[in-house]
């Protein structure tokens, strides 16, 4: 979804946010790792999803990167050698963007984040797979999410267990297909 390398994050990040007149202002006290997932979900989910047809128990979320929360964790540390930032503190987690998401649309379900070196369809395929096929979840937002300094990727899919007029199968082969078109 968002792949750019040497540009000015945070520049991106506010104007993507204005472009698309998102309305929340914690948005601006997020970490870029944050800013990035929770701005891509919102533009996964804007015109398809139909949050209401699930209980918020039902959907889950699951994503993976890279580098973990490194860029923040360095931003932290630099901190540390005058006064500590709390604030920056509470974000030298990865999974807190799953969080952020969470707590913006009352999802509730199973949630997990996974360091890997590149994106792996088959683990994917593999573990939501497990948790639809069981009825532990009927919705399922996962993907790719990685920012270290200038470097940044967003990839996000939607997976419902019941499918609609424009689903895709959920597959290895379409996650991987469907990685690779975004990220060229």
């Amino acid at each position: 979804m968002f792949e750019e390398k040497g540009s000015e994050l945070p520049d991106f990040l506010v104007a993507v946010y204005r472009h698309f007149e998102l309305q929340y202002p914690k948005f601006h006290k997020m970490d870029y790792l944050s800013k990035l997932g929770w701005l891509a979900n919102e533009i996964l989910l804007q015109d398809v999803f139909d949050k209401e047809k699930y209980k918020p128990e039902d959907i889950g979320i699951v994503l993976s990167n890279a580098n973990s929360s490194l860029d923040t964790d360095i931003k932290y540390y630099e901190t540390t050698k005058t006064i500590a930032s709390p604030a920056q503190f509470v974000y030298t987690l990865p999974n807190i963007v799953i969080g952020e998401i969470s707590i913006r649309h009352h999802f509730k379900g199973e949630n997990a984040f996974f360091i890997a070196e590149a994106f792996d369809a088959g683990f994917m395929e593999q573990y939501i797979g497990n948790l639809i096929n069981n009825n532990i979840l009927q919705c399922c937002i996962c993907g790719w999410v990685d920012v270290l300094d200038k470097n940044y990727n967003a990839t996000l899919f939607l997976i419902e267990k019941d499918k609609s007029a424009n689903s895709v199968n959920f597959t290895k082969e379409n996650l991987t297909k469907i990685y690779q078109l975004q990220n060229g």
